[in-house]
């Protein structure tokens, strides 16, 4: 039976996250999946209640779908931030962790680090948009956004790269409610990583927008197991350096990833 890598996307963003890594990929022995957490694409319907618990619990119950009893599980931003308290959550349903720009919050740098200070702040904009969910009010239709379109069109300078995680193009495609609760999502504390007992591959950028590279290494320094590329880029590793972050996952699991996992 085929090896089972689930790719998780972060903020704002869908599983077309992964479609080029998917068309372009060299695992052609493995059996991807790519789905849109909850609040996102096409699971932005129903309004339901998000959350970490949330997220890992469509995990654990996609793996239970496919009849799949471990899996190597990535994840790019807040989906490398899900990917780890999943393990912790559910160890024994993972064999390995593919992380590519994970956010610790003691990381946070810049303007990003007032999400700490904002916290409250956008639980209280959850539970107003949930509310008023409840009610009907919310919008029926969202525009669709094709990442894999997306990232060809930055890359050929149509697109600035400073329009990914811009709230007027975020919110366009995305819920108001799920909108805040991944961005609390993305400072809420990791889990005790000594506690993760399998290989770890993590991802960083070296010029890092968002965190300190510095600062990550030193969080993922916790993991017993992990080994860390640094690529050029300023976070956005699928869209900046498709190629060589496609090359380093596929290295790394065919080196260090558990030949049984499915």
């Amino acid at each position: 039976m085929k090896r089972t890598l689930v790719l998780l996307h972060g903020l704002a963003s869908n599983a077309t996250r992964w479609s080029e890594f998917a068309e372009r990929t060299r695992l052609t022995d493995w059996r991807l999946l790519r789905p849109d957490l909850r609040g996102n694409g096409a699971a932005a319907l129903p309004r339901t209640r998000l959350g970490m618990d949330v997220w890992c619990a469509d995990i654990a119950a996609l793996l239970d779908a496919e009849h799949c009893a471990r899996a190597v599980i990535g994840g790019h931003c807040l989906g490398a931030n899900i990917a780890l308290q999943f393990a912790a959550r559910y160890p024994q349903r993972v064999s390995a962790l593919v992380l590519v720009e994970p956010v610790p919050p003691e990381a946070l740098s810049g303007a990003t680090g007032w999400l700490l200070v904002l916290k409250p702040v956008l639980y209280l904009i959850y539970a107003a948009a949930r509310a008023a969910n409840s009610l009907g009010l919310y919008r029926r239709t969202l525009e669709p956004l094709d990442l894999r379109e997306w990232d060809r069109a930055t890359r050929s300078g149509e697109r600035r790269l400073s329009l990914l995680a811009s709230l007027g193009v975020d919110l366009k495609s995305t819920p108001v409610a799920a909108y805040a609760r991944m961005l609390a999502a993305t400072v809420e504390r990791w889990p005790g990583l000594a506690d993760i007992r399998v290989p770890v591959l993590a991802l960083v950028s070296t010029r890092s927008s968002l965190t300190d590279p510095q600062r990550t290494r030193q969080a993922l320094g916790a993991l017993s197991d992990c080994d860390i590329v640094e690529l050029d880029a300023v976070h956005w590793i699928p869209t900046e350096q498709p190629d060589a972050m496609r090359a380093a996952i596929e290295d790394w699991l065919a080196r260090r990833a558990p030949e049984t996992g499915s």
